[in-house]
């Protein structure tokens, strides 16, 4: 009698990721609006607000940072939605009776995600470029907003898996869609801190998203990062491994 075949972790990913690609591909609605909404985002705060904001230099070169994190937390969290419809669509439970690693349907969600954001990445800078904007930052630069950028992209995706996870349902799922397009507005990403009410100060001070912000401004922009570069990292970072951890426990948990 032979051994049974033990599933191979890099190809179940690897099938899994083109699986989650392709369910996107498919899915024409949810790929407008992940390619068109960052557009019109930038488009709406550089031509009908850019005039009345007084910033130091020019508008669309402070404000392309902050549109681009909060498109890539926003597209992240689409993630939630997809992993509730395989989990109470039963593919999960199919895949668990046949010879693949079942996790690795998180993981290609996870990938799916940071290869779609990636490309709504591209289109807004594209967007920016043709409207204005001008990046002073050096291929290190470059790199260094696209390491970061990565980096958020991945800890929101495994945060999103872990929502997606406890939902109820793909409604249930897009609440957390609305809570990460609308946090970016209490932070940096369009006005500067200062700017703000002094009770909302602090708030906007201390979540992630303005050091990412910042961060990713000062590398593009060749203003410098200060402080604001490994603050974003832990920030990521930590997202990262708690949202993780709480995915794998999730993930176990769901299978009684």
């Amino acid at each position: 009698m032979s051994a049974p075949v033990r599933p191979a972790p890099l190809s179940d990913t690897a099938v899994m990721v083109h699986r989650s690609v392709r369910h996107s591909l498919r899915n024409v609605d949810a790929l407008f609006v992940s390619v068109l909404l960052p557009v019109l985002l930038m488009l709406l705060m550089t031509t009908v607000f850019g005039g009345a904001m007084d910033i130091d230099g020019s508008y669309v070169d402070y404000v392309v940072p902050g549109v681009i994190v909060l498109c890539a937390g926003y597209g992240a969290s689409t993630t939630a939605m997809s992993v509730t419809k395989d989990m109470t669509e039963g593919i999960v439970t199919r895949f668990r009776t046949m010879n693949v690693l079942p996790s690795a349907v998180l993981t290609g969600h996870v990938a799916a995600s940071v290869l779609r954001n990636l490309v709504s990445t591209g289109l807004v800078v594209l967007t920016a470029l043709a409207i204005g904007f001008r990046p002073h930052a050096g291929l290190g630069g470059w790199l260094g907003a696209l390491a970061l950028l990565v980096l958020f992209i991945t800890a929101m995706s495994w945060l999103s898996a872990a929502f997606g996870l406890v939902a109820r349902s793909v409604e249930g799922a897009s609440a957390l869609g609305f809570v990460l397009l609308f946090l970016p507005y209490l932070s940096s990403a369009f006005v500067p801190v200062h700017t703000l009410p002094g009770w909302l100060q602090p708030i906007a001070e201390h979540q992630p998203f303005s050091p990412l912000i910042e961060a990713i401004r000062g590398l593009l922009l060749g203003t410098g990062v200060g402080d604001a570069g490994w603050i974003a990292v832990v920030w990521c970072a930590g997202l990262l491994m708690v949202s993780a951890a709480a995915t794998a426990v999730l993930w176990r948990r769901s299978r009684g």
